[in-house]
């Protein structure tokens, strides 16, 4: 049997028939818990809402994340904003790996996770403490899917974040690498070695490289959709669409009423 299955069990047995506050607590703590609650944090505490929008390179997502923003500030709402490699501890140290090209793959994911987790900690647990929306673009899902992809199995990725935070919502862009490739592309006039899985050697060829890593990577990403019953968005439709979509989905996890926005003049130039 696993150890950690054991350990509920005999939590739940020590409870009592009649449950308890002890049988509430740990009730709320596996709901709030991918696995093993994070060590210090009572997940009663954490009155915010955690909202990821997941999806591939160049499906839209940090577009989105900017706009909810502004959004839900309108309405009230105090918002952090987390992603991937925005840790004062090391987020410089795998910007820098990821130049060199020359990184282990599991090296790669033990400084992602050390990344997460430091967020975890310092700015997803905090802010959730003080009643804020955590609006992430991209959450442990896509290291779980970078890490799949290259052969780490899952159930080592899945434990290396058991204590990662439940999403209240999680959102999925999915878009066809095609489209992706395209979109990346127009926006900086280039695709990086990672972004086109160039160290998995899929091909010589740049283009058949970026879609031969991009669709490993849909496909995991169905995966987790499938597992963990993401909401899945059409990130092909225009700005304008998604976002309304989203804000729909929200506001009815969040209790708002009204749904229409316009963007700021700062953030017009995104509304397409």
């Amino acid at each position: 049997m696993n150890s950690s299955n054991h350990q509920k069990r005999s939590k739940r047995a020590n409870a009592g028939p009649n449950g308890g506050p002890a049988a509430k607590a740990l009730q709320i703590a596996e709901r709030r818990f991918l696995g093993e609650p994070l060590v210090g944090v009572n997940p009663e505490e954490l009155s915010g809402s955690l909202i990821v929008v997941e999806g591939m390179d160049g499906s839209g997502r940090s577009t989105q994340i900017t706009l909810l923003q502004e959004w839900l500030e309108s309405e009230g709402f105090a918002v952090e904003t987390v992603g991937l490699r925005r840790s004062n501890l090391v987020a410089k140290d795998i910007d820098e790996l990821l130049a060199m090209n020359s990184v282990t793959w599991h090296t790669l994911a033990l400084m992602y996770a050390t990344d997460f987790f430091d967020q975890l900690e310092h700015r997803i647990v905090p802010a959730l403490r003080s009643g804020l929306v955590v609006l992430a673009d991209r959450y442990i899902y896509t290291l779980i899917t970078r890490g799949a992809v290259r052969g780490i199995s899952r159930q080592y990725l899945y434990r290396l974040y058991a204590m990662a935070l439940r999403p209240d919502v999680t959102f999925w862009l999915n878009v066809r690498p095609e489209v992706a490739f395209a979109r990346e592309f127009r926006k900086s006039q280039a695709i990086s070695y990672w972004e086109a899985g160039r160290d998995l050697f899929l091909s010589t060829d740049l283009f058949q490289s970026f879609i031969g890593y991009q669709t490993m990577i849909r496909k995991e990403f169905q995966y987790a959709a499938d597992r963990h019953g993401f909401i899945e968005l059409d990130g092909e439709a225009s700005v304008r669409a998604v976002n309304d979509r989203l804000r729909k989905r929200i506001a009815a996890h969040l209790g708002i009423r009204r749904t229409r926005y316009k963007p700021s003049r700062e953030l017009a130039h995104l509304w397409r």
